[in-house]
């Protein structure tokens, strides 16, 4: 697959040489960690080791192309509530921001952020430097946000809850 034939924009997250001892010496290939998103909501993550860089680039692609993850009916430019996510070590935090405040967070969460196409977001990365881990933190907090309307029903049923206590 060319590049131009792409549907989705790429981001790379991490390229490291990997190192495998053998009989007769050192075999060396690359793991590319890579990001891809259409800024429109959808949004995925692959993981491809390779002979060369640019194949490494191309598995990890593929790779991502089929664990990508729709959000768009969830796509509000922000996340609509506060939300802390861990993944083994990594920890991430975000929260809501006005229209205007655009993404204010470091490293692989503002990768994932911009390829899903949130532009409001306020997130702090909590625990590991790890960026594989931080991303996939990120991608299940995703999952796991509600929609608006889930929110709104959630919120109404606590409402009838706290009048009913209340009386």
């Amino acid at each position: 697959m060319n590049r131009a034939s792409r549907k989705y924009e790429q981001k790379i997250i991490d390229v490291s040489r990997v190192v495998r001892v053998v009989a007769g010496g050192r075999r060396f290939r690359f793991r590319v960690a890579l990001l891809i998103g259409d800024k429109k909501g959808r949004v995925g993550f692959g993981i491809a080791k390779g002979g060369n860089v640019q194949s490494a680039i191309e598995k990890a692609y593929q790779q991502a192309e089929k664990n990508l993850l729709d959000f768009s009916q969830k796509l509000f430019h922000t996340v609509l509530y506060e939300m802390e996510e861990s993944y083994k070590t990594a920890k991430i935090f975000m929260k809501p921001a006005r229209e205007g405040t655009g993404l204010i967070a470091g490293g692989t969460v503002r990768s994932v952020l911009e390829m899903a196409g949130f532009r409001n977001v306020v997130a702090k990365i909590l625990g590991s430097k790890n960026k594989m881990l931080n991303t996939i933190a990120v991608l299940n907090a995703l999952k796991k946000m509600e929609t608006k309307e889930e929110v709104e029903a959630r919120r109404s049923v606590q409402l009838e809850k706290t009048t009913k206590e209340n009386s």
